[in-house]
C-alpha cells in the first residue's frame, strides 16, 4: 500500500498545513480510523490542538509544526491497525504516545524495552514510562513518584516478572506499609494474614494480570514470590531478589532507611509512591519525601517523576489529577 507523501506549506504565521493521502483509499479502514461521525478525528483535534479536514482518503492538518507532524504520524499509525474498529482505550493510548511535550514530539527510544510477561509486547506507553523501565534495568535502586494511574506499580511488577522469567533474579519480594487511607481496619476479623491482605491486594492484582492465577499460585508455593507488610522486612537481607516497595509515601524516614538497607547481592529495589496521597499522622515526615531529598545525588539510584500526562487509566483520572494539582497551592 502506498501511503503517499507529505506536502508542507508554510504560512505567514508559525502554524503549518500538512497534507496526506492514503492511495488507494480503503473505505473500511478509513471508517475505522475516523470513528462514528468522525469522533476519532475530533478527539485527535482536541488532544493535539490541530484542525483536521478529510475528503475521501485525503487529510489536511493545520496547527503548530510539532503538533501537526504528530497528528499525521498518528493518522498513519492508526490507519495501519484499522482493519477492525478502534476502541476508546486504543485511541487514548495512541494519543498519549503521540502528544507533543514541551514543544517537541517524543519518539520511542531505539532501545525501548519490551517485557516478557503474560501480556505480550508490554512496554512503556509514555516517555516517562519508557525512561522508568530503562532506569529499572540500568540502576540497582529506582524510585517512581507520581499520581495514581501512571503505571508505577504495574510496570515495576512487570519488570520484576520479566527478570524472574529471564532468571536474572531468583525471587520477587513485594511489600508496602500497612497504613489506612483515612479508615480503621484493625478490628476486622481474621488472623494477621487476613488483616493485611486488603493492603496488598493491588500487588496481587498486578501479578494475576502479568502471570495468570495458576502460575502465581505455583510461584508462591515454590517460594519464587513473596508478599509481606513492610514491618516484616526488619532484620532480613534480600539477595538475588527483585524487591518492590509500594505506597512508599506512607513510610516513615526510619522505615525507608530500614527497607533500603535490606538490599543484598544481585538484587534490585524499586520504590513507588504518590506524595499527594500521604496517610501518615499529621506532622510526620514521609520517608519517600525525605529519601528524594537525601538520595538524589547518590550514584546507582534513579528517580522518575510522573505527571497527569502519564495516566493510562480512564481519561477522567488525568483530569482529576490535574484539578487537584491546580488546587493544591490554594490549600491553607
Amino acid at each position: 500500500m502506498d501511503n503517499g507523501r507529505f506536502d508542507v506549506s508554510l504560512g505567514p504565521t508559525p502554524p503549518v498545513i500538512l497534507r496526506h493521502r492514503f492511495d488507494p483509499p480503503d473505505n473500511a479502514r478509513l471508517a475505522h480510523l475516523c470513528g462514528p461521525l468522525d469522533a476519532h478525528l475530533r478527539r485527535i483535534e482536541q488532544s493535539l490542538s490541530v484542525a483536521l479536514v478529510r475528503r475521501g482518503g485525503a487529510f489536511r492538518v493545520q496547527g503548530d509544526k510539532p503538533a501537526a507532524e504528530a497528528a499525521l504520524r498518528l493518522l498513519e499509525s492508526l490507519y495501519t491497525r484499522a482493519d477492525a474498529p478502534i476502541d476508546d482505550d486504543a485511541l487514548r493510548l495512541a494519543l498519549l504516545e503521540a502528544a507533543p511535550v514541551h514543544g517537541r514530539t517524543p519518539r520511542p527510544a531505539p532501545d525501548r524495552l519490551v517485557l516478557h510477561t503474560r501480556q505480550a509486547g508490554l512496554a512503556g506507553r509514555t516517555p516517562n514510562q519508557v525512561r522508568y523501565l530503562q532506569q529499572m534495568v540500568a540502576e540497582d535502586i529506582t524510585f517512581g513518584i507520581g499520581p495514581a494511574g501512571t503505571g508505577k506499580t504495574f510496570l515495576a511488577v512487570a519488570c520484576a516478572v520479566d527478570a524472574l522469567e529471564r532468571s536474572t533474579v531468583q525471587r520477587i519480594v513485594l511489600t508496602r506499609p500497612a497504613v489506612e487511607a483515612g479508615e480503621r481496619l484493625g478490628f476486622l476479623p481474621g488472623d494477621l494474614a487476613q488483616k493485611v491482605d486488603p493492603y496488598l491486594r493491588p500487588l496481587y492484582d498486578a501479578l494475576y494480570d502479568l502471570m495468570g492465577f495458576d502460575r502465581v499460585t505455583k510461584a508462591f508455593e515454590k517460594g519464587l514470590l513473596e508478599i509481606a507488610p513492610l514491618a516484616f522486612m526488619r532484620g532480613r537481607t534480600l539477595n538475588h531478589a527483585f524487591v518492590i516497595l509500594d505506597e512508599a509515601q506512607n513510610t516513615t524516614r526510619e522505615q525507608m532507611m530500614m527497607f533500603l538497607t535490606r538490599m543484598g547481592y544481585g538484587s534490585k529495589c524499586v520504590i513507588t509512591g504518590d506524595v499527594s496521597q500521604i496517610d501518615l499522622p499529621k506532622g510526620m515526615v514521609s520517608g519517600l519525601v525525605d529519601a528524594e531529598q537525601v538520595l538524589r545525588r547518590v550514584q546507582g539510584i534513579a528517580f522518575t517523576h510522573f505527571t497527569a500526562a502519564d495516566v493510562v487509566r480512564h481519561p477522567l483520572v488525568a483530569r482529576i489529577v490535574e484539578a487537584y494539582d491546580a488546587a493544591a497551592p490554594r490549600k491553607t
